[in-house]
C-alpha cells in the first residue's frame, strides 16, 4: 500500500492538545514526509505552518470529546482508503515504511485490545462503582443493538491507536452506529471508554476486529511506556526527552488559585455540555 492510499488522523481540541499534535505533525513530518495528517481542530489555522497537515474545524460534539474521534476518522475515509487514528498526545519515535503490510486487510487493526468478557471480568475485580455502571450500560447497549448482551464475539477496543480499512461499505455503517452509541452512553452517564462503542458498532457492522503489532510503527505512549520500563523492556533515560515534552504541555505549571479556577471552569462546563446535550438529543 503507497502512502497516498493511507493518512494519519488525530482528535486535537484545546490549547495542550494543539500543542501535543504539533509535537506529532513534526514527528511525522520527519518520519513520514509523505503521508497526509488530518488533524480535526478547534483552531485550524494553528497548523497551517505543517505541510502535511490537513487541518478541519471541528467544535466537540459530546459531554466529553472522546466519541469525537470518529468525525477523524469519518473524514480520513472520505479523503482515503485506509486512516491510522493516533491519539494527539502520542509521538512517532522512527522512520514509517512507504508499504504496511496489515494496511491492506479490510477492518479495523488495533495495537491494543481485548474480548468483551474479558474485559467484564476485570471490572468485576474492581470495586470502583463507575466499572459496574459501565458494564452495565455495555450490556443494555448491545441489547439495544439486538445483540448478545454478554457481548461474546465482542472486541473491546483500546483506542489510542488503530487502523481502519474500508470494507465494502460495513465502515460507513461502523461510523453511523458509533454516531448512536456515542449519544447511547452518554445520555447514560458514561462519556469514557469509547473502546465499548468501537467494538460494539464493528460487531453490529460486521467489520472485523484484530490486534495486530502495527509493525513499522515505532511510538510513544506516557501511559504505555511506563509499563514496558516497569517490565525492563524501555529505558527512562531514551525516553525521558519524550516525557518531558509530554509534562511540559499536559501539565503546564499553575498557581493555586489558576489550579482551582481550572478545575472550577472545567466542572462548570462539563455540567453544561450534559445538559445542552440532553436538551439538543432530545430534539
Amino acid at each position: 500500500m503507497s502512502q497516498q492510499q493511507f493518512c494519519f488522523c488525530t482528535l486535537a481540541l484545546g490549547k495542550v492538545y494543539r500543542g501535543l499534535a504539533s509535537l506529532l505533525a513534526k514527528d511525522l513530518e520527519l518520519y513520514s514526509p509523505n503521508t497526509a495528517f488530518i488533524v480535526l481542530t478547534d483552531n485550524p489555522q494553528e497548523f497551517s505552518k505543517y505541510p502535511q497537515v490537513l487541518a478541519f474545524q471541528h467544535q466537540q460534539q459530546g459531554v466529553k470529546c472522546y466519541h469525537d474521534k470518529r468525525f477523524a476518522i469519518a473524514k480520513a475515509l472520505s479523503l482515503f482508503n485506509s486512516c491510522i487514528f493516533i491519539d494527539s498526545d502520542m509521538r512517532i519515535l522512527a522512520p514509517i515504511p512507504e508499504y504496511i503490510e496489515w494496511l491492506l486487510e479490510p477492518g479495523i487493526s488495533a495495537r491494543a485490545c481485548m474480548d468483551m468478557p474479558k474485559k467484564f471480568a476485570k471490572a468485576l475485580t474492581k470495586t470502583d462503582k463507575y466499572f459496574s455502571k459501565e458494564i452495565e450500560v455495555i450490556k443494555k447497549a448491545a441489547q439495544f443493538l439486538n445483540l448478545d448482551p454478554e457481548c461474546e464475539n465482542v472486541t473491546f477496543v483500546h483506542e489510542y491507536l488503530f487502523s481502519v480499512t474500508k470494507s465494502a461499505g460495513k465502515e460507513i455503517e461502523f461510523l453511523e452506529t458509533w454516531e448512536i452509541l456515542a449519544k447511547y452512553f452518554e445520555l447514560n452517564g458514561v462519556y469514557e471508554g469509547e473502546g465499548n462503542a468501537i467494538g460494539l458498532a464493528a460487531y453490529k457492522a460486521g467489520l472485523p476486529v484484530r490486534w495486530s503489532e502495527m509493525s513499522g510503527i515505532s511510538f510513544f505512549n506516557n501511559k504505555t511506556e511506563l509499563i514496558k520500563i516497569q517490565k525492563g523492556q524501555s529505558n527512562m533515560d531514551e525516553m525521558l526527552t519524550y516525557f518531558q515534552e509530554h509534562g511540559k504541555l499536559a501539565h503546564p505549571k499553575r498557581s493555586t488559585l489558576e489550579k482551582i479556577v481550572f478545575k472550577l471552569s472545567k466542572a462548570i462546563m462539563h455540567v453544561y455540555r450534559a445538559i445542552k446535550y440532553r436538551v439538543v438529543t432530545s430534539l
